[in-house]
């Protein structure tokens, strides 16, 4: 299992998965100020949400490469042979991707926060919300990415799948930024961050014994 970890994590780092989420992020928080104006108190009531949104699709972006290509390699099919079930080379992968993105989209807020001028207060409770939300964003992009690895144009299918079922995890952790809705958000958002991650697993080693059949 942690040979599978370490292998999705030197493929997301070799192949750019790991650094194309971060570039978005922060290119994200760099244009959002010439969109909306410098407007100080205007951005710190709209940056975070705007934050949230990027690392949505920032974990969208891997989303054709976490599962299509050992599928067409034959490596899932090895890993079945040696014995280790689609639900555990799942588990691995969604460890992986998160480890690849999740983390550094938490360090990439601290300058993004800047950027968009939010108080220390807002970046505290955007900072806990990506901690518990993230991992459940990786679930939904591994869930997906697996339901659509044996499609034709499948990346596009995945956006249009993941980005309804996002809206949960988005409105919460949005949520989880307003002063005085802590307690709510912070109980919705980790509930459906464990919903998502405790799901995502089996859906995808289904996915992945029907991409094989």
């Amino acid at each position: 299992m942690i040979a599978l970890i370490a292998r999705e994590l030197r493929l997301a780092a070799t192949g750019g998965t790991a650094l194309l989420p971060l570039v978005f992020f922060l290119l994200v928080a760099t244009l959002f100020p010439f969109a909306v104006g410098p407007d100080g108190p205007l951005l710190a009531r709209t940056g975070g949400g705007a934050l949230w949104m990027a690392a949505l699709l920032a974990a969208l972006l891997p989303v054709d490469r976490l599962v299509a290509p050992d599928l067409d390699s034959g490596t899932l099919d090895q890993l079945a042979l040696r014995g280790m079930s689609e639900e555990a080379v799942a588990v691995a992968k969604l460890a992986g991707h998160w480890l690849s993105f999740g983390p550094l989209l938490m360090i990439a807020a601290l300058p993004a926060s800047a950027l968009l001028k939010l108080p220390a207060d807002v970046l505290w409770r955007l900072e806990l919300g990506l901690l518990i939300g993230t991992p459940g964003l990786a679930a939904l992009t591994l869930g997906v990415s697996a339901l659509t690895a044996g499609l034709r144009r499948g990346g596009a299918l995945a956006g249009l799948l993941i980005l309804p079922l996002a809206v949960p995890l988005l409105i919460f952790g949005a949520g989880l930024i307003e002063r005085g809705n802590d307690a709510g958000a912070l109980q919705l958002l980790g509930a459906t961050s464990l919903l998502l991650v405790a799901g995502a697993p089996f859906v995808a080693g289904a996915a992945i014994r029907a991409s094989r059949d």
